[in-house]
């Protein structure tokens, strides 16, 4: 695409903002049930561009993707005019008479930069908190979930107003002319290599960032845990779109003495979860690519490989593995892995796991898995992660109560329900007063009778 095409397209959204036509809140409900309506049209055909993008199954794609984007709306949709309203805020004596509040106004023009491992949810969620606050939006999905992005470049503008939303594919050469437009605030979810090349470029422009990248998110299981539930849980949460998650767990720190049976309860669970032979379950989802590929198996290399490592080149398969405490300085120790490897480090006591954790830079997601409140606490109160699950893993995404994002080098900014909404607002100070009680205190002539009653008012 040229450059002019794309600057063409922001500023027509710069126009379409100023004519204030996404201010109304009427209008902003209109297209989020739009928005809904395209999914529940065209679900088919976004099952099968999942189906073809990573191999997803018809029921994980539709939970994690449509399912949860059509969940967002509804709740947005339901307290939408509330968390629009003027925000009332406490008025101190000295400025009275009058009254404080917060004005939620949107911030303007928005990109939103997806990701391919969940290439409709990580476009859509922030989309829907961009027309929620009253924004115009540039999405750019991702180049490597081809047929998603086709998809939506194909639909988006059938239901949505394009006056408003544009959508634009293509690869680097697209994301880099888009980096060089002065929006309002961009979302970015992907790597933390790419995500400093959005925040340097965003500020040039002085423009806001929400970044939701990732790191090595640990699990921490306590041998007071429910053993059977915390396999099947690890099991879901791990091996989900065949590990490409950004908030699946990617090492569990495990004492030595629990080790054989957490082994056990969890080869169980996924010989339960995916049959005998995982490569012909229709459950199971693939690789993204051949890069992706590669780059997962080059992990495996000298290592203590104690489940799985099947794989096939053709099809891009890689079954779920565990690999048996590998070396701090290994490949696998040091980058996210984002695929279905599995590590596995076993400590003297549970407490160690704690300043492991530490050691590293702070993660997406912590899981911890104990019966043990006191240990809870401490992992609680001595580390730090954009979001914690205990005794469950990434169910706190289905809550919108919650806001999803991280801390450090995992992201910053976050969003999901009201804070996807505060997100892309801004939350103007507003102070009006009465014409009454004038007090001439604050004005000259000054004098020390004066001085001394602020001081007492202030």
């Amino acid at each position: 695409m040229q450059a002019d095409v794309i600057t063409n397209q922001v500023n027509h959204l710069k126009t379409t903002f100023s004519s204030g036509i996404t201010r109304d809140l009427k209008w902003r409900l209109a297209q989020l049930k739009q928005l809904k309506l395209m999914l529940v049209e065209q679900e088919a055909a976004f099952l099968a561009g999942l189906k073809s993008d990573l191999g997803k199954s018809e029921q994980e794609a539709w939970t994690s993707e449509i399912g949860f984007v059509v969940s967002d709306i509804d709740h947005t949709v339901k307290h939408l005019i509330s968390w629009a309203k003027a925000r009332k805020v406490s008025t101190p004596m000295f400025v009275q008479p009058g009254k404080s509040y917060l004005l939620p106004e949107p911030l303007g023009t928005v990109l939103i930069i997806g990701a391919w491992n969940y290439p409709l949810q990580l476009v859509l969620a922030p989309l829907v908190a961009a027309i929620a606050a009253g924004n115009c939006a540039v999405l750019k999905p991702s180049e490597l979930s081809v047929k998603t992005a086709e998809l939506l470049a194909l639909y988006l503008p059938q239901y949505l107003d394009q006056n408003a939303y544009q959508v634009v594919t293509g690869a680097v050469l697209e994301t880099t002319e888009l980096l060089k437009q002065a929006f309002d605030h961009i979302l970015y979810t992907g790597g933390e290599g790419v995500g400093k090349i959005v925040m340097r470029a965003a500020a040039e422009h002085l423009t806001p960032v929400t970044l939701e990248l990732g790191g090595k998110c640990p699990c921490i299981v306590d041998s007071t845990t429910d053993l059977t539930v915390t396999a099947a849980r690890i099991a879901w949460s791990k091996w989900m779109n065949a590990g490409q998650t950004c908030v699946a767990p990617d090492y569990v720190l495990i004492e030595k003495s629990f080790l054989t049976p957490f082994i056990a309860a969890l080869k169980q669970k996924i010989s339960e979860f995916y049959g005998s032979d995982i490569s012909k379950s229709k459950d199971y989802g693939r690789i993204v690519n051949a890069r992706h590929f590669a780059r997962l198996t080059s992990y495996l290399q000298d290592q203590d490989v104690i489940l799985g490592g099947e794989m096939d080149v053709d099809t891009n398969y890689i079954a779920p593995t565990l690999v048996l405490n590998p070396s701090a300085d290994s490949s696998v120790m040091l980058e996210e892995i984002f695929g279905p490897i599995l590590i596995i480090l076993t400590v003297d006591k549970i407490q160690d796991a704690i300043p492991l954790i530490n050691s590293k830079p702070k993660p997406l997601a912590l899981y911890l898995y104990t019966k043990n409140t006191q240990f809870e606490q401490q992992v609680l109160s001595q580390t730090s992660a954009g979001s914690v699950g205990v005794n469950d893993g990434m169910m706190f995404m289905a809550n919108p109560s919650l806001p999803f994002g991280g801390v450090g080098n995992s992201g910053m900014g976050a969003y999901h329900g009201k804070f996807g909404f505060d997100t892309f607002s801004h939350l103007k100070s507003v102070l009006k007063r009465s014409f009454l009680f004038d007090v001439a205190l604050r004005y000259p002539p000054f004098s020390a009778s004066k001085l001394k009653i602020l001081k007492k008012l202030l």
